[in-house]
């Protein structure tokens, strides 16, 4: 088994070579990754929806050891990455980041979310620091605020939703 330390090294690699084969290569190799997550999470996203996102990222917390926190409310699932252990160890490097590499998230996150029924917003903050946000939402309305209010106030290169 790779180590993540040299995973994530190898990860940022593939994303530069992919992205430098043209400008939409990248999101085609996002959008596989996302069909293969398709046998991990989207059943449980679809039938549980907010609650089933929560027991997802709980997994995630606890197997990744993440800087995170999450919660469910009545209207939405939200989660905030305090230190992405994926994009620190990225930056942690003598390589430098790629300039997408925080895309690969909502890259994969976002198809999923429309395949479940269920409206996110992906906050990536800031592409070189290692912190983003994503809020869920059951109605389109309440994520499309959402998403004016974010875009207000970090701009819109970083906000991506799947509406």
């Amino acid at each position: 088994m790779i180590p993540s330390d040299q995973f994530v090294r190898f990860y940022n690699e593939v994303f530069k070579f992919i992205d430098a084969q043209g400008p939409q290569e990248l999101e085609k190799y996002y959008a596989r990754v996302s069909k293969n997550q398709e046998y991990h999470c989207l059943k449980l996203f679809t039938e549980e929806k907010l609650e089933g996102m929560y027991k997802y990222w709980e997994h995630i917390r606890i197997e990744e050891n993440c800087d995170m926190a999450h919660e469910v409310t009545q209207e939405c699932y939200h989660f905030d990455f305090f230190s992405c252990p994926s994009l620190s160890k990225a930056v942690d490097n003598d390589a430098e980041p790629c300039l997408k590499y925080c895309n690969h998230c909502p890259g994969w996150i976002l198809p999923l979310m429309t395949k479940a029924g269920v409206f996110a917003v992906y906050n990536l903050i800031d592409r070189k620091q290692p912190r983003c946000e994503m809020f869920v939402y059951l109605e389109r309305e309440k994520a499309v605020r959402k998403a004016a209010l974010l875009t207000e106030e970090y701009g819109k290169d970083v906000i991506v939703t799947n509406f």
